[in-house]
């Protein structure tokens, strides 16, 4: 195969990457789909980008690129430079994110995203937002606007920091901007809500001329897109919106909305008078119970008529929120579930209606269906066929592929000792899996890093292992701001030759989407199984699954569960030259229940002999 006429970005093509350059382009040539998982190193993104741009410049089509990470947009943006450089093609690419990260008004980033939506809405209408009134003059371009343009395209591809930067010194809206130059571009690099948001994708579609049969769609780090759709597609209510919103009412005179809030606030309280923290709710009841205040869709026009009129004054309403939800509470029962839940907060109890959605399908089919072709790659896109009956492609091809470095390179160790098991936590278990873990990092020559399933065990773990471990300790916190990211991993980073330990969550910051390259990092442990303690929207889940795959447990529990251990493993081994120890301490991993989720190309030993083994893997891999 020639790899250059399919537009690789680099010089040398590996046998695994060629064999996926194949699929990508027999994919976009049939007008197929085609789901990959294609573990951390093999250039997923260059042998996708490829082919589909190919295809794009040859038949009038438009790639998404689409990620939830930003550093994967300028990994995108760099291969697409390369591929312009390498074969001298000339074609147009952008990266866009959300438009609360485009906009430069102050403050704007303390929004929610529904309140920023109705916000930026409210103030184009009423022509007061300076930067999207500099846009046009008349009819046609500013004079603003066309210079921003011109020298956005001398950049391309064109990254989201150079369009802030250039909007913000000609004065124009950098989301409109981006929006003009998407409409030239064959590439377009953004978050999954551009393609699977239906009002999002339908007005950006509109804004760039486009149809959706004219799209191929790449999904990078697909695994995330069930998760993602879902928490898109569910609607929330707190006791806390309502209150605020009564205090928002009172300080704009608006008496008989004090009143409605009120009663919403009454019966919040009376569905969360229940003996456990949680319970379903049926759509009616709730409806009911708002009818006995007033009309149900009349509270909805006026909240939303006030909403709007208070987003003249501030930037968010929490009225306007409330009339948001109450809308999505009348949607359909069938992939969704309601339920009432009650926390106790360090200052007030916190009860949350929630209209949550079970199906990613209902988002995504349609645009399967539609899409020329939808590439969905990942790491841990394991096992391809549950993402291909969750998400709903009625046809696509699938392909596992091996990881490209030697498999000498990596000690993949189970210790069939301890359990994170709630029915099994206790005082004894916390030191044992303290000291297995000393253990292994005061032998590992080097940075290590231990993931737990959550903030609590990690806690009741630490104390016994700060008393045996004999390398400096970091320690990740929750809601870390993304610069104590950065220095927190930059400081880690220097003890890469004496050696150091971060302590993290499978779900947190640092268990997905953090890269340590080389020597930064030389073993990786994963404590036990991030299991969910089982509670009404698993059940939910569980029960949707088996009734649509016969597959609940497997699908909505088991597997998404399986996958983040996976995505934390996967820190340690990021290049062929990395060597390094993945440990996976819980006795439950050598079950066959639970074994058969790793990948099949996996080599993994058992033993308890760790220490012994680990101190022989590093002294044959001394450089």
């Amino acid at each position: 195969m020639n790899s250059d006429a399919l537009l690789f970005a680099h010089d040398k093509v590996r046998d695994i990457q060629e064999q996926l350059l194949i699929k990508v382009d027999e994919a976009v040539q049939s007008g197929g789909n085609l789901l990959v998982h294609a573990p951390t190193g093999l250039g997923k993104t260059a042998a996708a980008l490829g082919p589909c741009v190919k295809y794009a410049i040859d038949h009038n089509k438009v790639v998404f690129f689409l990620t939830s990470r930003h550093t994967q947009h300028q990994i995108a943006i760099d291969t697409l430079a390369k591929i312009k450089d390498k074969h001298k093609t000339t074609f147009n690419s952008v990266s866009i994110i959300g438009k609360k990260g485009l906009c430069l008004q102050p403050g704007v980033q303390k929004l929610y995203s529904n309140e920023f939506n109705e916000y930026c809405k409210k103030v184009r209408e009423d022509k007061l937002c300076e930067f999207y009134e500099r846009l046009k003059k008349k009819e046609s371009l500013s004079s603003e606007t066309k210079e921003a343009l011109k020298e956005l395209k001398t950049m391309n591809p064109v990254a989201t920091n150079k369009t802030m930067d250039v909007c913000g010194k000609f004065g124009v809206c950098p989301y409109e901007v981006s929006t003009l130059l998407a409409k030239e571009s064959k590439v377009i690099i953004g978050d999954y809500f551009y393609m699977f948001n239906p009002d999002i994708r339908n007005r950006f579609l509109k804004k760039i001329d486009k149809e959706l049969e004219d799209v191929i769609i790449i999904v990078d780090e697909g695994h995330n897109i069930p998760n993602r759709v879902k928490d898109l597609f569910t609607a929330r209510l707190t006791n806390i919106m309502v209150k605020r919103a009564i205090s928002e009412a009172k300080k704009f005179k608006y008496e008989q909305t004090i009143h409605i809030l009120q009663g919403m606030e009454n019966i919040l309280n009376r569905l969360a008078d229940i003996r456990e923290n949680e319970a379903y709710v049926k759509k009616e009841n709730f409806i009911n119970a708002i009818n006995m205040i007033q009309d149900y869709h009349e509270i909805i026009n006026d909240l939303s008529f006030i909403g709007d009129a208070i987003r003249e004054e501030q930037k968010q309403s929490y009225i306007g929120s409330i009339a948001n939800f109450l809308e999505s509470w009348v949607g359909s029962d069938d992939g969704f579930t309601r339920i009432i839940n009650k926390q106790f907060g360090s200052k007030e109890q916190v009860i949350t209606l929630s209209y949550r959605c079970l199906d990613p399908s209902l988002a995504t089919s349609p645009v399967i269906k539609e899409a020329h072709s939808v590439i969905l790659m990942s790491g841990t896109l394991t096992p391809t066929a549950m993402y291909k009956e969750l998400l709903g492609f009625d046809e696509a091809k699938e392909e596992t592929y091996k990881s490209p470095f030697p498999e000498e390179n990596r000690l993949n160790i189970i210790i069939p000792k301890t359990t994170t098991k709630y029915t099994s936590r206790n005082e004894t278990q916390y030191r044992e899996m303290g000291s297995i873990l000393s253990k292994i990092v005061n032998t590992v020559p080097g940075n290590s890093a231990i993931f737990f399933p959550s903030y609590k065990l990690r806690d009741d773990v630490y104390k016994y292992f700060n008393d045996e471990c004999r390398k400096t300790v970091f320690v990740e916190r929750p809601s870390l701001t993304k610069d104590e990211k950065n220095d927190l991993l930059e400081r880690f980073k220097k003890y890469k030759d004496d050696g150091a330990v971060l302590l993290g969550i499978i779900s947190g910051s640092f268990g997905e989407g953090i890269d340590l390259p080389g020597d930064y990092l030389k073993a990786v442990m994963i404590v036990g199984l991030p299991l969910l303690k089982p509670d009404l929207e698993s059940n939910a889940l569980i029960e949707y699954y088996d009734k649509k795959f016969g597959k609940g447990w497997d699908y909505g529990y088991l597997y998404p569960a399986f996958n983040k251990t996976l995505q934390s493993a996967g820190r340690c081994i990021r290049s062929e030259k990395d060597k390094g120890v993945i440990v996976f301490l819980d006795e439950r991993y050598t079950w066959n229940n639970y074994y058969r989720c790793f990948p099949t190309s996996w080599s993994i030993k058992t033993t308890l002999l760790y220490e012994r083994m680990i101190k022989e893997f590093f002294d044959n891999h001394e450089n």
